[in-house]
């Protein structure tokens, strides 16, 4: 290697060349640090031997990068050849001398200690609140800063930060817990839905270290999200597994584990599953990352179809005014899953590749999403006029406006992107400025809608 470091070390622009290159290939997650390390000592003495037979710095790179393949070929043949190393990821403590095992055992130990926290403080919160109102005001309440508290540690977030963070919880804490809503009312529904949106808000703040103005970091937030809920639903198919096989087992002798499950075990379990899940994304990112593409192509033409079953019900329902409430309130869960859906699809996919075949199966599910929503506004917009505004129409129409307004420019950019008129930058940087806009909104409709409508 001592060859080709010298080499380049008289080119700066070389090096700059090398660095963008390693850069590239390190985005190809089936190829190890350890590996993209030898490609680019490999790399390096390519070019060492071009240059010395006379070709210059910019021919030299260019015929030692084609030399070293196509790199998706590349990063198929490593993840054929070391395909163990996947499984050897999913181990909680890499394998290694106790030096270098002992910070993951430290982060664990923390880990648990949130996990922990966020099971006594929702179990504390079951014995003072005597009813399910004041209940549900208060769980997010107490599971988010936990999470919260995990980022700010493993990032380091300056004290500062944390400072701005606990404006808007202590406010919206102050909220819930003090607005004299009617505990069978709209607008307290309203609060307890929307709450969490604006909680998850300031724990991207918390997972970005602050940096949330940067898009890049709004990005890894955002599959950071999708990824939780991956691990937080297989966390939950195990454990009901298991919980289900203690029962049955336990049953058979004449023990009912039900008071226990009820009391103990579900309130920590479950914040704690979600803490033990962030953890988890963090330590595992290189695995959920080769299982997001597949993820997303499995899911799109499914959602796709379920789509247009959708439309097609809606068009055929008759008069728009006496459309059911639930099947406009399911219209909205359906596009939302299929915003997050597209989300999650932007945030996985590389931003060098050419357009294929699959970014115009997600241009026909945008297209169809649209099509739903402005049949289900038109619908919100007919029934307002014939019955009158409430506050679960006013909150079922902003989010599909913001709905639409975002689908609306993804299409239209993602149609840029597939006729070669925009990068794919474009799109996901509309996502990331896009995104605060629904937190905006939620906090909005928790903070505003009290009053506005007599917290009725």
């Amino acid at each position: 290697m001592g060859a080709g470091d010298a080499q380049a070390g008289e080119h700066p622009g070389l090096d700059a060349q090398i660095d963008q290159w390693r850069s590239y290939v390190q985005r190809r997650r089936a190829v190890s640090t350890a590996d993209v390390d030898e490609m680019t000592d490999h790399l390096r003495g390519q070019v060492a031997d071009l240059t010395a037979a006379g070709l210059d710095d910019d021919e030299a790179f260019l015929v030692a990068v084609r030399r070293m393949g196509n790199l998706d070929a590349v990063s198929r043949e490593f993840a054929r050849e070391h395909s163990e190393r996947l499984w050897k990821q999913l181990v909680l403590v890499p394998d290694g001398p106790a030096e270098e095992s002992g910070p993951a055992w430290r982060e664990l130990a923390v880990v648990l200690a949130f996990a922990v926290g966020a099971g006594i403080a929702v179990k504390v919160a079951l014995a003072a609140f005597d009813t399910d109102a004041v209940l549900l005001r208060n769980v997010p309440l107490m599971t988010a800063p936990f999470l919260a508290g995990y980022f700010v540690w493993k990032r380091r977030v300056p004290w500062r930060a944390v400072a701005a963070l606990g404006v808007p919880y202590a406010l919206l804490a102050v909220v819930l817990n003090v607005y004299p809503y009617v505990e069978t009312g709209s607008t307290l529904m309203l609060a307890v839905l929307h709450a969490p949106v604006v909680l998850w808000a300031l724990v991207g703040v918390a997972y970005v270290g602050g940096r949330w103005r940067a898009e890049e970091p709004r990005m890894d937030f955002a599959r950071f999200t999708g990824e939780l809920v991956v691990y937080v639903t297989l966390l939950a198919l195990g454990g009901g597994v298991l919980i289900g096989l203690t029962a049955a087992t336990l049953g058979l002798v004449g023990v009912d584990i039900e008071p226990a499950l009820e009391s103990w075990i579900l309130p920590f379990a479950v914040p704690g599953a979600v803490v033990v899940g962030a953890w988890l994304v963090e330590a595992k990112q290189d695995v959920v990352e080769n299982i997001a593409p597949v993820l997303t192509r499995v899911f799109t033409p499914l959602t796709t179809l379920m789509l247009l079953v959708t439309l097609v019900v809606l068009l055929t329902a008759g008069d728009l005014a006496a459309a059911d409430r639930d099947l406009l309130i399911l219209m909205d869960a359906i596009l939302v899953l299929v915003l997050c859906l597209l989300l999650y699809s932007v945030s996985a996919r590389d931003s060098l590749a050419r357009p294929g075949w699959f970014d115009g199966l997600q241009l026909f599910l945008v297209a169809a999403a649209l099509a739903v929503d402005a049949v289900a506004l038109t619908a919100m917009l007919t029934r307002i006029a014939e019955f009158g505004l409430s506050p679960n129409k006013v909150a079922a129409l902003g989010l599909n406006l913001l709905l639409l307004v975002h689908l609306a420019r993804s299409g239209w950019l993602l149609l840029g992107f597939l006729r070669d008129r925009r990068p794919f930058g474009a799109l996901v940087r509309w996502q990331t400025r896009f995104l605060p806009v629904y937190a905006v909104w939620a906090a909005v409709v928790v903070v505003a809608f009290g009053p506005v409508f007599g917290f009725a």
